[in-house]
């Protein structure tokens, strides 16, 4: 077996109920994004200063992706788009807003 496989094994049986606080506490976060997009990257930025890996759907391409992005953002076409606990954010500038009033933190602890 590879050992990249038998690492994988080892990583699917970590108990979460018993993991760190920081694994358990975290919120999910999406955003949808495309390539050389500058408020794409600087909300990643943020995020990763905040020690959150969001998942990224990349869209540049559009396709079922894009539309999903329309829809859970009420027409919105812009990107970013971004979702924090399947609750719709908004683009950069409100990902910004929320951490310049201090409620980000707030927010990706939940």
């Amino acid at each position: 077996m590879c050992l990249h496989l038998r690492a994988w094994w080892r990583w699917a049986a970590i108990d979460f109920a018993r993991a760190p606080s920081d694994m358990r506490s975290m919120a999910r976060v999406e955003i949808y994004t495309k390539d050389y997009c500058p408020y794409c990257r600087r909300a990643l930025a943020l995020l990763a200063a905040k020690g959150v890996d969001p998942m990224n759907y990349e869209i540049s391409m559009g396709g079922p992706r894009r539309a999903e992005m329309i829809e859970r953002a009420h027409g919105g076409t812009t990107v970013p788009q971004i979702f924090i606990d399947g609750v719709h954010v908004g683009g950069c500038d409100d990902l910004m807003a929320l951490d310049a009033a201090g409620r980000l933190d707030g927010l990706l602890a939940a």
